[in-house]
């Protein structure tokens, strides 16, 4: 019986949350629309373009931002079927279906793409409908060459990470493959960790990794989500970001009810100092990342 992946993920993303921090989250989602307002100090609207519908509906999903006072992007896992999710969007017709049903709405329209071949699914023109296109590193190569979720128990035994270094190394060098091969316009979940090199984040994730990473995406012209579902990247290599000039998002990979939950993107905005100039905003027709990518 094939598992539920996006199942698995859902409870990986709170376990690695802790006991302490999930119960600061509960409390915080029963608080979160009359708490006062977090990013007041900051000069541009909150924006959450890491919210996936799941098993919610448009209808559930608006009153929470209106009351969280966060506009949301709404990404549906897209490319092929080998990607097992509640939702995997993979043609043309049922990207153009996704686009209709958020046509008209207060919301940003994006995907999550998924490995290396979701580009063949779709046509240039219609992935342009989208507002933007999402992706992260956490399904990586395995020994096989075939596609390994990096958070699921099995990925130790599909994946030498024996030597942490050298796995580090391969995993910076699949970052900067993704950004400059695929016409992605956010590289979500950014530096994540698979739980063997997890606690070693500071010494893995060195300066000269860090600005490789960067000085792919600020080419390229990716955006690097600040996820505060994970709470990474830390604040070192944010400000290495910064100074490289990168462009950010926020994200909470939020499933109802908890999405436009910010606390951490907000809070390393201030730290850094980020600016509107600093914040990504979906391009405009022409300027996409899927119409001037020719790659």
């Amino acid at each position: 019986m094939a598992m539920d992946h996006s199942q698995s993920r859902r409870a990986f993303l709170r376990a690695s949350l802790g006991a302490c921090a999930a119960s600061l989250l509960d409390h915080e989602l029963l608080a979160a629309d009359s708490r006062p307002d977090a990013a007041k100090e900051l000069d541009f609207p909150l924006v959450d373009l890491h919210v996936h519908l799941d098993n919610s509906t448009i209808d559930q999903v608006l009153p929470l931002a209106r009351g969280r006072k966060v506009k949301f992007g709404i990404v549906e896992h897209a490319g092929t079927r080998e990607n097992i999710y509640p939702v995997v969007i993979s043609n043309d017709d049922e990207l153009r279906a996704y686009v209709n049903k958020l046509k008209g709405r207060d919301l940003y329209k994006g995907v999550q793409t998924e490995w290396t071949d979701w580009v063949q699914c779709f046509s240039r023109k219609t992935l342009a409908l989208l507002d933007y296109v999402l992706t992260d590193a956490m399904t990586f190569p395995g020994k096989d060459g075939k596609r390994v979720k990096l958070w699921e128990k099995q990925a130790e035994e599909r994946v030498d990470m024996s030597n942490h270094q050298a796995f580090m190394d391969r995993l910076v060098d699949w970052n900067v493959q993704i950004i400059n091969r695929q016409p992605i316009d956010i590289l979500a979940n950014v530096s994540w960790l698979p739980a063997p090199l997890a606690n070693d984040y500071d010494r893995l994730w060195t300066d000269a990794r860090v600005t490789k990473v960067i000085d792919a995406a600020v080419k390229r012209r990716v955006a690097i989500e600040i996820s505060s579902s994970f709470r990474l990247p830390k604040l070192r290599f944010l400000r290495i970001a910064k100074e490289a000039g990168a462009k950010f998002t926020f994200g909470s990979n939020g499933r109802y009810p908890q999405m436009g939950l910010l606390e951490y993107s907000i809070a390393t905005a201030k730290e850094l100092g980020l600016k509107r100039t600093d914040m990504f905003t979906p391009a405009p027709d022409g300027q996409k990342a899927v119409q001037r990518r020719g790659d």
